[in-house]
């Protein structure tokens, strides 16, 4: 499969980005932000799940109605910390989901990410995980946690995200071509910390109030 970008470019997801990426938006509207958003991503990132014929009684008559594939189970994996702020909108969305963590972070002078906890369902290769992290700086957090992923043998692996940079995108798919990637945003590039340009800040420290 060719490298694939997905840029979910609804106003809404766009209006509400936005509003993310001032620096005046509080800890708690940039976090009811971020749930709002994820759902509306999710939307977005599912409209191909198959669908198959179940009968049901409505008030009126029996019928054939569509349903989710009963096999198409899923997996929300988020990578800690902020990607709990896109698990929770997507998991309003997708009750059912089954859910993964795998703990990264980035040494500050390597920016090289070390893994610290990872825990996912046990029937994960039953399953399409969707890895969820509101930002795809350097690629090297997001491709380290579909490499550890992988080892677990999933049916499939997508990797959502707010805001992604060019560099990132790069190293991530030189890593994992047959991933795609779902964004709201591709922005400039990164600063000499990391960190992307414009971007929205440090998506952990503006959801958890810890800046």
């Amino acid at each position: 499969m060719a490298a694939q970008v997905i840029t979910i470019d609804h106003p809404l997801v766009q209006h509400k980005l936005s509003l993310m990426r001032r620096v005046e938006t509080t800890t708690a509207d940039f976090r009811a932000l971020m749930r709002e958003i994820s759902l509306l991503m999710a939307y977005e990132v599912t409209r191909d799940l198959p669908l198959k014929l179940q009968p049901i009684q409505t008030p009126m008559a029996p019928m054939l109605a569509p349903m989710l594939a009963a096999e198409k189970k899923l997996v929300l994996a988020s990578i800690l910390r902020a990607g709990q702020g896109l698990l929770d909108g997507m998991l309003e969305l997708i009750p059912s989901a089954r859910v993964g963590h795998i703990g990264l972070y980035r040494d500050p002078h390597t920016l090289i990410p070390i893994e610290y906890y990872f825990k996912v369902p046990t029937d994960i290769e039953d399953r399409e995980v969707l890895v969820v992290d509101p930002m795809l700086a350097t690629g090297h957090s997001a491709a380290a946690a579909v490499a550890r992923l992988r080892q677990t043998r999933p049916k499939s692996i997508r990797f959502i995200c707010l805001v992604a940079a060019p560099e990132g995108i790069r190293y991530f798919h030189k890593q994992n071509p047959d991933v795609p990637i779902y964004t709201a945003a591709v922005d400039d590039g990164l600063d000499e910390h990391g960190y992307i340009i414009p971007g929205l800040g440090d998506a952990g420290d503006r959801l958890f109030g810890t800046r």
